[in-house]
């Protein structure tokens, strides 16, 4: 079953269709007060659109701190990443706003944000901290 966070009208919202719509994600970090944010990891939270249970898929903005890394992982299934504010990097190299990053299932990174980003993460399966 998928579950669909609550919306703060301006930014988020979930229509009769069960379609949920996020407005403006390129001014996301202007209206970042708006998002209910929970803690994820030390230095990021996470605001999920959509998880599915066990192995299933998953979707969340995720707002790193600046200096906030993320360990070592590896991708069950394919993982989309789009930067919408601020960069990230890992062992391959950083990435700025606007930028996809697509990681194939298998491959693993570690991550850090040195001024501090928002993404938006897409999940087929969960990732596996090694």
């Amino acid at each position: 079953m998928l579950i669909f966070t609550s919306d703060p009208p301006s930014i988020m919202s979930l229509s009769v269709e069960n379609r949920f719509v996020l407005h403006d994600l390129f001014h996301m970090a202007e209206h970042q007060d708006q998002i209910p944010w929970t803690p994820f990891r030390e230095g990021i939270e996470v605001h999920w659109i959509y998880k599915e249970a066990g192995e299933g898929p998953s979707a969340a903005l995720l707002r790193f701190q600046p200096g906030a890394k993320v360990a070592w992982h590896e991708h069950g299934g394919f993982e989309h990443i789009l930067v919408l504010s601020g960069s990230q990097a890992d062992e391959h190299g950083g990435v700025s706003a606007g930028s996809l990053m697509v990681h194939r299932p298998g491959s693993g990174h570690s991550i850090t944000s040195e001024e501090g980003c928002i993404v938006l993460a897409i999940y087929e399966k969960p990732v596996r901290f090694l």
